[in-house]
């Protein structure tokens, strides 16, 4: 949807929102500030959005007050989905900012929002209530959706601006500093309105940007200058929901439509660290845990609290990470591939033809920049759910260049796990099987030397989370785990954040 139709929409809502702010107010809990109940929590939390922001952009702003908050925190980049998971449009991606879920759970695929799920998958601002009804919760935003509809829940105070960031940063300062929310989250969108108007790399871009981080700066500067802020533990996150082409817009696949970032600065955060491994969706759990609410699993959140996010084996190629060989379409200074496994991991290629495109015979370990890069609009961009470096079968890139007789066949197989004399082990891991054509995918697990036993067959398309339970036989010590792909032309698999726990 063009941002000009997005801005229509804005009206409509904000005529609406007309009518129902003074309702919003009048049923908001009596509190000491303008309707906003005084917060109970020691802990307090800000959430920064600022709409359609290209993060290479925003390096090179003039953007101090940003680059002060990721001076002293946190910084982790990740890539977006897009179709046909969702494009990379406001509707979605705020909606996944909010909840900790992808769009294939909130349902939200574009601005209209229609086959949303909030009901099973809750704004945080919702959940922070539910779990605490004395907390004080707060949503002040520009692009009025956000406001009416993403935040739809239990918040206490919902205030739609209609594309004004003046006065979204004039009324957040005033409630920060004068009233006491325990969470607060605010929407800038003027930066998405230059993008859309002039184009992501136009010097009305980078003025957005600089315009916008001199109202962060007012937002922030009312934070520090709250008579409690010293005995106060502030969490200030900023983020995006999607960047802009050169030439403005968004919504398809590119790279620079689909980077994001997440800064946070607080009490826990390394100044002036980065990361590669955290995405939008851990925002709203990370909110929540600093809140003092324990993330429920039954949420069956795709997030999980920033300070739990751990690197898993395949992280750790990261820096030996190489760049293409046969792919054309993948930019030549970009680093994002190897076959060398971690330690303790190897990769059985002994039933793989000879040939083939060199980077994706047999398993490869990938990063999504460079995995997603090889053909765009072909469902990699579905691969939300892994981090950082994963694990990749893809039988279709690799049959692009010619090969001996046969099918993509190669098995990705696990160190040797001590079982400890445990009756039953739990294999957990983040995989995307898709299907174009004849594969199959098959996970074992084999105890000491033993014969493989068949864990999970895939013949069907599965994006999410598994978690198994196997039995130990009595009597075994060790296991090790294959992941086995075959496929003719077809799709791929992806595997990551494997664990076998006992």
């Amino acid at each position: 949807m063009s941002r000009t139709l997005r801005i229509a929409a804005a009206v409509t809502a904000a005529a609406a929102a007309a009518l129902s702010l003074t309702a919003v107010q009048a049923t908001a809990a009596t509190g000491p500030y303008k309707g906003l109940p005084d917060g109970t929590k020691q802990a307090k939390t800000l959430v920064i959005g600022i709409d359609g922001t290209r993060y290479d952009k925003l390096l090179t702003a003039d953007a101090p007050n940003l680059k002060a908050l990721m001076a002293g925190g946190m910084t982790a980049t990740s890539n977006l989905y897009a179709n046909p998971l969702a494009p990379t449009l406001s509707g979605p991606g705020w909606s996944t900012i909010a909840t900790g879920v992808w769009p294939d759970k909130h349902g939200v695929k574009d601005n209209t929002f229609a086959g949303s799920h909030y009901d099973l998958y809750p704004d945080l601002a919702t959940r922070l209530e539910t779990a605490a009804p004395a907390a004080s919760t707060l949503v002040v935003a520009s692009w009025s959706p956000v406001a009416d509809t993403v935040f739809n829940g239990k918040a206490d105070l919902r205030i739609p601006e209609a594309d004004n960031d003046t006065k979204t940063a004039a009324d957040a300062a005033d409630y920060l500093r004068n009233g006491n929310p325990d969470t607060a989250f605010l929407h800038f969108d003027q930066v998405d309105e230059a993008g859309h108007s002039y184009g992501g790399t136009s010097p009305q871009y980078a003025a957005a940007i600089h315009s916008v981080d001199g109202l962060v700066g007012q937002v922030v500067a009312a934070v520090k200058a709250r008579p409690s802020y010293a005995s106060e533990d502030w969490l200030i996150v900023v983020t995006t929901d999607h960047g802009h082409t050169d030439a403005g817009g968004h919504g398809g696949n590119s790279a620079v439509e689909r980077q994001t970032f997440v800064v946070a600065d607080g009490a826990g955060y390394a100044p002036g660290s980065t990361r590669q491994d955290v995405k939008l969706v851990d925002i709203a759990p990370t909110v929540l845990k600093h809140e003092g609410v324990a993330v429920d699993p039954a949420w069956k959140l795709d997030g999980r609290p920033i300070d739990e996010i751990t690197p898993d084996a395949f992280d750790t190629l990261r820096t030996g990470l190489q760049t293409r060989t046969d792919e054309t379409g993948i930019p030549a200074g970009v680093k994002g591939w190897t076959h060398t496994p971690p330690s303790g991991w190897s990769i059985d290629n002994s039933r793989m033809p000879s040939g083939g495109v060199t980077e994706w015979r047999g398993w490869a370990f990938a990063t999504d920049e460079f995995w997603t890069a090889a053909q765009l609009g072909q469902s990699r961009e579905t691969n939300v759910r892994a981090r950082n470096v994963f694990a990749v079968a893809d039988s279709d890139e690799w049959d692009d260049k010619s090969h001996g007789a046969g099918q993509f066949d190669s098995t990705l197989l696990s160190p040797r796990y001590q079982v400890g004399g445990a009756a039953t082990a739990t294999l957990s891991y983040a995989t995307n099987y898709k299907i174009d054509g004849p594969q199959t995918g098959d996970v074992y697990i084999t105890f000491d030397s033993g014969t493989p036993q068949l864990v999970k067959s895939y013949r069907s398309d599965l994006n999410g989370f598994e978690k198994l339970t196997v039995a130990v036989p009595a009597g075994a010590t060790s296991a090790q785990l294959q992941f086995r792909y075959t496929g003719t032309n077809s799709a791929f698999w992806t595997v990551d954040q494997v664990a076998l726990t006992f």
